[in-house]
C-alpha cells in the first residue's frame, strides 16, 4: 500500500509552522516556521502560507521517495473565528482578518483540498491525537499565550458547536466586576491567566515592591517584564513572581472546576508558555481544582502540560483534516 500524507499548518499571529504527516501520525517532515508578518495584508499571508506548504510537499518527496499524488490535502488551524463549512476566517483580530476566504485560495495555491478549524481546537486534539491526551475519550484543552484559548473533545470528537464558536474558554466569566478584557468584557479568565495578563499584574505589583529580582531581570525596565520572566523569576524563590504564579493557579483552577463539572473530562491537558512555571503553578492549580470541582469529576481528570511544545498546532491540523474528509476521527 502506498503511504499517504497530509500537511498541517498552523498559522499564528506571529509564526507560521507547517509540516507533512503520514496519515497515521507515526512519522513528520518537513518541518518549518516563518514570520506571518499579518500586516503585509491576507494576500501576502496567504501567498506565504501556500509556498511553505509546497515546500514542505517538496522536501517530504526528496526524503521519503513519495509522489506529489501521495499528498491528499491540507489542515488549517487558524486564529479566531472560522466557518469550516465556508473555509472563511470570520474574525481573526491578531491577522486584521474579517470574513476573509482561506481554504479556497489556499487550494488554489497548491492543488489540494483544505480543510480548516480553529487554532486551539487543533493544539487540542495534537495533543489527544500524539501528545499528553492521548487514549482520552473526553478532553478539555487550554492553550495560554498571548490570549487563553481552548479546545473541547466529546467521545473523542472535537465539539464546535451550533457555529464553529465553541471552546472559548479564555472568555469565560470569572469576576462579574473584574478586569477589563480585549475582546471588550469584563472579569474574563484571559484578562487574568493570558501571559500578557500575568505580566501585566508583575508589573502592577512590582509599584510597591523594590526587592524583587524581576527589577534586575530587566534593568528595572518594566516593560521588559513578560510571563516567561515571571516564571523564571518564580523558578529562583522571588516572592513577588511567586505569589502571581499562584494567583494564576487559583483562577485557572476555578475556570477549570466549572468546565470540569459541566463536561467530566478525563483529562485537561494545558499548553503554551506557562507550563515553564512547572510545579509552581500545577501543584496549586490541582489543588484549586480538587477544592471546587465535585469529588467524583476532580478524581477521574488528569490535569496534564502539553507534551507537544512547537508542532501541537500542525499535528492538530492534519487531524481536523482527516476527521473532516473522512467523518471520523484519526486512529
Amino acid at each position: 500500500m502506498v503511504t499517504q500524507y497530509a500537511v498541517g499548518v498552523d498559522l499564528g499571529g506571529t509564526n507560521i509552522v507547517v509540516a507533512a504527516m503520514t496519515l497515521d501520525g507515526s512519522k513528520l517532515f518537513g518541518l518549518q516556521s516563518a514570520p506571518t508578518l499579518a500586516a503585509e495584508g491576507a494576500d501576502a499571508v496567504i501567498a506565504r502560507l501556500a509556498r511553505m506548504v509546497n515546500e514542505t510537499i517538496d522536501a517530504t518527496m526528496q526524503e521519503t521517495g513519495a509522489s506529489r499524488d501521495a499528498f491528499i490535502g491540507v489542515g488549517v488551524g487558524a486564529p479566531g473565528t472560522v466557518d469550516r463549512a465556508t473555509g472563511r476566517v470570520l474574525k481573526a483580530p491578531n491577522l486584521d482578518w474579517h470574513n476573509r476566504e482561506l481554504a479556497h485560495p489556499m487550494s488554489q495555491l497548491t492543488g489540494l483540498p483544505v480543510q480548516i478549524d480553529n487554532d486551539a481546537n487543533c493544539a487540542t486534539y495534537g495533543e489527544w491525537w500524539l501528545g499528553a491526551a492521548r487514549g482520552g475519550v473526553n478532553v478539555i484543552g487550554v492553550t495560554i499565550g498571548t490570549g487563553v484559548g481552548g479546545g473541547i473533545i466529546v467521545d473523542r470528537k472535537v465539539y464546535h458547536g451550533s457555529s464553529d464558536a465553541a471552546g472559548e474558554i479564555g472568555h469565560t466569566t470569572i469576576d462579574l466586576n473584574g478586569r477589563r478584557c480585549g475582546c471588550g468584557n469584563y472579569g474574563c479568565l484571559e484578562a487574568y491567566a493570558s501571559g500578557s495578563a500575568i505580566a501585566g499584574r508583575a508589573r502592577e505589583a512590582l509599584t510597591n515592591d523594590e526587592s524583587s529580582m524581576l527589577r534586575t531581570m530587566v534593568d528595572g525596565d518594566l516593560t521588559r517584564i513578560t510571563a516567561a520572566v515571571v516564571y523564571e523569576a518564580a523558578g529562583q524563590g522571588d516572592a513577588v513572581a511567586l505569589e502571581i504564579v499562584r494567583d494564576t493557579a487559583r483562577v485557572l483552577g476555578a475556570g477549570l472546576a466549572n468546565l470540569l463539572n459541566i463536561f467530566n473530562p478525563d483529562v485537561v491537558v494545558i499548553a503554551g508558555g506557562v507550563t515553564q512555571a512547572g510545579d509552581a503553578l500545577f501543584e496549586p492549580l490541582r489543588k484549586e481544582v480538587r477544592r471546587r470541582a465535585f469529588k467524583s469529576v476532580s478524581e477521574r481528570c488528569h490535569i496534564v502540560p502539553g507534551t507537544l511544545p512547537g508542532t501541537a498546532g500542525v499535528v492538530g491540523a492534519v487531524a481536523a483534516f482527516i476527521a473532516q474528509s473522512t467523518g471520523h476521527p484519526p486512529a
